[in-house]
């Protein structure tokens, strides 16, 4: 069969969805047939189960850790939970990670499964999955755009070696933790170019606008209960130290330094092949903490949004040979970073 426009699918591919509920496919350039890109957006309810399982156990294991090193009352006990909060950060990363892949409808095949699940994970982090979705198809769709709700995050760099360090710090802080629940839940946010407010949820369908809603509430109220719970079992300070601290300090940083390492200092922002990256040759504090459930093939995401995550290797492997990647953001991690800690570029005089 012969390649089709890319623009031509939506995801889900098995099903139309109506303007305002679709992620499109962004890729300018004619690559994969219908029949190519099937055996690619295939799902696997198996491997998104196992995906879910490393997460939640890695969640216990670290939970179990972190209330034996408070029990100890000993540095060693401190040297613990310092671990134990750090790792945590990291693995409500990937609880993140796995309600966007149900954002995207690519965790299970039903449906009803796929929302539950993701939501679940979603809303132990904070998150409205149901908000979530239509913030990140704005993202999709829109990318590089000023309509883009992710541009106060990862735009404008490099900006000089210390400036990024010191967004992290604040981050590491907790300082900034706030915005991004505020973006999670699609609040309304300034644009930095135009000065007008952005309203992600009114640019979609009305019922997903209403699911939004009453998701914001339902996530909302869950965190209330669930703090007065583990205060009413005796349970508070664990729940603190383990689940909110590190939510508010290394998530935060997480989420700073990945939007950044997959969108910072582009070569290209009118499209996707350069306003989105790739990495590879990726060090394992970095595969662990910044890029689980292999979202470091981030422009192939942007491409073909349909890819469960499990696919992405093998469709960059065959994006690669047919040679769509060709001058496209494919970095080693080590030069990205290089990228986006860099000197501002000087201006050119007028």
């Amino acid at each position: 069969m012969s390649s089709v426009p890319i623009d031509k699918i939506t995801t889900p591919l098995e099903a139309p969805v109506p303007p305002g509920e679709e992620f499109r496919d962004r890729n300018p350039r004619r690559a994969l047939s219908s029949d190519e890109l099937a055996q690619f957006t295939k799902l696997s309810d198996l491997r998104s189960a196992w995906s879910l399982v490393q997460t939640y156990g890695l969640v216990a294991l670290t939970a179990s850790l972190g209330c034996y090193g408070l029990a100890l009352h000993s540095a060693a006990g401190i040297l613990m939970v310092a671990v134990a909060v750090v790792l945590m950060g990291c693995w409500q990363h990937w609880l993140a990670i796995i309600s966007h892949e149900s954002t995207h409808y690519r965790l299970f095949a039903s449906r009803a499964l796929n929302d539950l699940l993701g939501r679940l994970s979603g809303m132990l982090v904070g998150v409205s999955t149901f908000s979530y979705r239509i913030v990140h198809r704005l993202h999709h769709n829109h990318l590089y755009q000023p309509i883009d709700p992710d541009m106060a995050l990862m735009a404008g760099y490099p900006r000089g070696k210390m400036y990024l360090v010191k967004k992290l710090l604040k981050d590491a802080a907790g300082f900034t933790a706030w915005r991004n629940y505020l973006y999670f839940f699609g609040a309304p946010a300034q644009n930095q170019e135009t000065g007008v407010a952005q309203k992600p949820l009114s640019d979609t369908t009305s019922r997903l606008r209403e699911l939004a809603m009453r998701d914001r509430w339902i996530v909302v109220a869950f965190h209330v209960l669930m703090l007065a719970a583990m205060f009413g079992l005796g349970y508070g300070l664990q729940y603190v130290v383990l689940w909110i601290l590190p939510a508010f300090t290394v998530q935060a940083v997480i989420l700073r330094l990945r939007a950044v390492a997959e969108h910072g200092a582009p070569s290209d922002t009118s499209t996707p092949l350069g306003a989105a990256r790739t990495n590879v040759e990726i060090p394992l504090w970095a595969r662990i903490a910044l890029f689980p459930h292999h979202v470091n093939y981030h422009l192939e995401h942007h491409l073909y949004p349909a890819v469960p995550h499990y696919h992405l290797a093998a469709l960059h492997a065959k994006l690669q040979a047919a040679g769509v990647l060709e001058g496209a953001e494919v970095r080693p991690f080590r030069e990205t970073m290089r990228r986006v800690f860099a000197e501002r570029a000087p201006r050119a005089p007028a």
